[in-house]
């Protein structure tokens, strides 16, 4: 299961009162991590040292590597002490078998939430997940993530953030919290609301999937490179002693691989990308709804028309509430911080175990327990009988830590800004559509011109990116759809005019 949760209670048999005696065990334990030496092999995160490299390996594969209470005890100490060493010089974290980490573990949550006695073990469950993921984001070495696998929720929570994201062919990335009547949360409404054009938004709403070389294309990877290849890459990378951020970017170049004549290309380029970021760029779900239904029925392209039609198909699919709560996620995460962003989700996760919603239960119930594929029963079923001031108020407002009504996030002083490191993590990714836009204009750094042509914009960025590889091919779809060829050029070629 690919959600944000898979755990289930271990003996549904068990009185009410046991069975919350246990969660309140399984979330809150706060007992003596065992050091690296001693956690059993067949322990949910195990390390391994390396030369200059300290790797974490999720390890829980039955669970596609979903993240419970124990593996955020036994993380958490092991990254602070890993920081603060002169030893380790690079961390990298990886997961075995299918997944690197599809989630955490949601159904222990709802479990604990549904009762008064457990509800704060629930809560301290998304502080303590986040609290890990805003230590990873500001690690003051470099930090690498393999996402060899599915990586979803909670395991976006751990990646996203790292300098060096590498994808692979089983790559699967998704936020897939709407789907459960949750939200999208691990620093979601931060790097969602920044990826190009409305992307981010549309994953966030349908819960829509990118698979293998498109994690890189989009953005969400630095890197994009075999899986067969990795063990090799990691194999070098022990061998260095130190390793600059700009040496392990070129090692971990070196194994890039050129598309195949025959692999698949990612769906959101051309005119359904330009649709997508017509119809999600609005800041309320019936506009974008509205929109949609426009583009079904008046666009000139049928593939558009018919993935309009599939997309109001899943949002109206999702829960209401919860669309809801993204969308104003999202908009409001653009202008945030990272930490403050995390702060916000750690607000509404509050709210929804405090029965804001009962959607989450709903959803989690149907989704993950009882695995029904019907829709399930949201209240309210539509968002016409929404009331959104109201979501909002609950959601946004009504919890927080100056209210004293959401825990506040606690970070380690160390930890109190972006390190030099980490501050950046799009700088080793292909240039951004904001950035080809900069060049375009005139306005970027190194544009050293007001008017250029596709090849000039093509080498500039082959230039500061230093070879990487898929850089022409993105800079040339970005172009496509965002310019026009005006003017004479040099020789037979023409001006770039940026028109969207």
């Amino acid at each position: 299961m690919f959600l944000r949760g898979v755990g289930r209670a271990s003996n549904r048999t068990m009185s009410a009162a046991k069975r919350a005696q246990a969660i309140s065990r399984h979330m809150a334990s706060t007992s003596t991590v065992p050091t690296t030496a001693t956690l059993p092999d067949d322990a949910p995160v195990v390390f391994k040292s390396e030369g200059s490299v300290r790797q974490y390996i999720l390890n829980r594969p039955a669970k596609y590597n979903a993240l419970n209470g124990q593996m955020l005890n036994i993380l958490r100490p092991y990254v602070e002490q890993w920081a603060s060493s002169e030893l380790g010089k690079v961390l990298v974290g990886t997961g075995v078998g299918k997944a690197f980490c599809a989630g955490g573990d949601v159904v222990g949550v709802v479990e604990a939430s549904t009762d008064e006695s457990t509800r704060q073990h629930a809560i301290d469950f998304f502080r303590r997940e986040f609290e890990l993921d805003y230590i990873l984001a500001t690690l003051p070495k470099p930090y690498i993530v393999v996402m060899d696998g599915v990586t979803m929720g909670g395991g976006v929570g751990l990646a996203s953030h790292a300098p060096f994201r590498i994808a692979t062919e089983n790559t699967v990335f998704a936020m897939p919290e709407t789907k459960i009547g949750y939200a999208p949360d691990v620093g979601a409404s931060h790097f969602l609301s920044r990826t190009d054009g409305e992307l981010g938004t549309y994953m966030a709403l349908t819960c829509a999937q990118l698979k293998g070389r498109a994690v890189f294309e989009h953005g969400f990877a630095t890197h994009y490179v075999p899986s067969r290849r990795i063990p090799a890459i990691l194999e070098r990378l022990a061998s260095i002693d130190d390793p600059t951020m700009a040496q392990i970017d070129s090692l971990i170049e070196e194994s890039y691989s050129e598309k195949e004549p025959d692999e698949p290309t990612s769906r959101y380029v051309g005119k359904l990308r330009t649709a997508l970021d017509v119809a999600f760029r609005h800041s309320s779900i019936e506009k974008i709804l509205k929109n949609l239904e426009s583009i079904a029925k008046d666009h000139d392209d049928v593939d558009v028309r018919k993935w309009a039609v599939e997309t109001i198909e899943e949002l109206n699919h999702r829960s209401p509430t919860s669309l809801v709560v993204a969308l104003t996620a999202i908009r409001r995460g653009k202008s945030m911080s990272l930490k403050e962003a995390l702060q916000m989700e750690l607000n509404f996760a509050t709210a929804y175990c405090n029965g804001a919603s009962s959607d989450f239960a709903t959803g989690v119930t149907s989704v993950l327990l009882k695995k029904e594929k019907t829709r399930p029963e949201w209240s309210p079923s539509t968002i016409a009988e929404l009331n959104v001031p109201e979501v909002v108020e609950k959601f946004f407002m009504k919890y927080s830590p100056a209210q004293q009504t959401a825990p506040e996030l606690t970070v380690p002083s160390t930890y109190g800004s972006m390190s030099p490191v980490a501050r950046h993590p799009m700088q080793f990714a292909l240039p951004s559509e904001e950035e080809i836009r900069q060049m375009v204009v005139g306005s970027h750094g190194q544009s050293g011109a007001t008017t250029v042509t596709t090849d000039e914009v093509v080498e500039k960025f082959s230039q500061l990116r230093r070879g990487k590889g898929g850089v022409r091919e993105k800079v040339l779809e970005v172009l496509g759809r965002k310019c026009v060829e005006v003017g004479e050029g040099k020789g037979d070629e023409k001006w770039l005019q940026w028109v969207h």
